[in-house]
């Protein structure tokens, strides 16, 4: 058991409150990492202002990188000072679903909460992670070894950011060569989804959002062509060409995704990365998706498969073919985790980013 500093949620809504917090070491399979950077990831924002719910208090944060600080009882492959991502995904090995390569959705309950207060109450690490703290302790599967080479503020948005966009467009929708991409929304998930579908070789890559300047923004990172948000989905595709094989709606915003199909050519599919608040209700019109075969799916995580994706892109990232560092748009240090929230909530940045003293 050790003390931390860590950045609590007590009322959905409030400001976050730096605590004192005592962590429990790691049992058997898990690992004690000291977090070096978390970035500020949207579903983080979402939780702490009630809209998916959940117990309280709680520590959010889940796209971490750090170094292991302390190992539990049958892990190897890792070093006390070993270099780690540190994400979400706590995957079993052994279920229907990590068998069949989708360990985003492990049948396995997540562990027991390792943070309590002095008094000894507990506060929930949530999505077995709470990253908005100097360490954590989780589960051996959810880290992937990443070296000394990038730093800690960009490295950190492989965690989620990365992997969700990126793993989107190559692990859920499968985009070969020459397909068309929509992109809806250019934030930090929206960029990766839109690097997902440079590297996997899309024709033409549509970015949607409200702004030229985020326009400007995509085509940095490998769109083709942008639209402003409020134009017709079908004329705005019909104007530049024809209508695309796929469509990533990265927000969570409800009339986006009531609108997700009308990019979509017969037989697209519109999936939905970015996570609406608890209780959002979509409408689309049957009668043309069963007509023209248009699909609607969602993708978690990217459909990422740590130990096969995290070598790759880290390659790709070498070869400078996967933009990370261009990803970051602020630091802050853990005091000032609310000015990080308030910045990304706002729209301010790709991705915004708490780094540890």
């Amino acid at each position: 058991m050790r003390e931390i500093r860590a950045a609590v949620c007590r009322s959905f809504g409030a400001p976050l409150e730096i605590e004192t917090l005592r962590l429990a070491d790691p049992g058997p399979g898990e690992v004690q990492v000291d977090i070096e950077a978390v970035a500020i990831c949207h579903s983080d924002i979402t939780y702490a202002d009630g809209g998916f719910g959940g117990d309280l208090p709680a520590v959010y944060g889940h796209e971490a990188v750090g170094r292991v600080a302390a190992l539990g009882e049958g892990v190897t492959g890792l070093g006390v000072g070993s270099r780690v991502l540190v994400t979400l995904i706590r995957a079993c090995g052994d279920c229907p679903a990590c068998a069949g390569g989708r360990a985003t959705q492990c049948a396995t309950p997540g562990a027991t909460a390792p943070l309590t207060t002095r008094e000894g109450d507990t506060v929930l690490a949530a999505m077995n992670c709470g990253a908005f703290a100097e360490a954590v302790t989780v589960d051996a599967s959810q880290l992937a070894p990443l070296g000394d080479e990038i730093a800690p503020e960009a490295a950190c948005i492989l965690s989620c950011g990365v992997v969700t966009g990126l793993g989107a467009a190559v692990n859920t929708a499968k985009v070969r060569p020459g397909d068309w991409c929509v992109v809806i929304g250019a934030g930090g998930v929206g960029l990766n989804t839109i690097q997902g579908a440079r590297l996997a070789g899309a024709a033409r890559i549509v970015a949607v959002d409200v702004s030229e300047e985020k326009l400007d923004s995509a085509r940095a990172f490998g769109a083709t062509d942008g639209v402003l948000a409020g134009e017709d989905g079908h004329s705005a595709m019909m104007r530049i060409g024809r209508l695309a094989d796929h469509v990533f709606v990265t927000v969570g915003a409800k009339p986006v995704i009531d609108r997700a199909l009308d990019w979509c050519a017969p037989h697209g599919t519109a999936y939905l990365v970015g996570m609406p608040h608890v209780g959002t209700v979509g409408h689309f019109d049957p009668v043309n998706a069963a007509y023209y075969g248009q699909g609607l799916r969602g993708t978690r995580m990217g459909d990422v498969v740590l130990r096969r994706d995290v070598p790759w892109l880290l390659d790709l990232h070498a070869q400078g073919r996967l933009k990370l560092e261009e990803l970051v748009s602020g630091t802050y240090p853990l005091e000032a985790i609310n000015e990080a929230m308030a910045a990304t909530r706002a729209g301010q940045g790709r991705r915004n980013v708490v780094v540890m003293a």
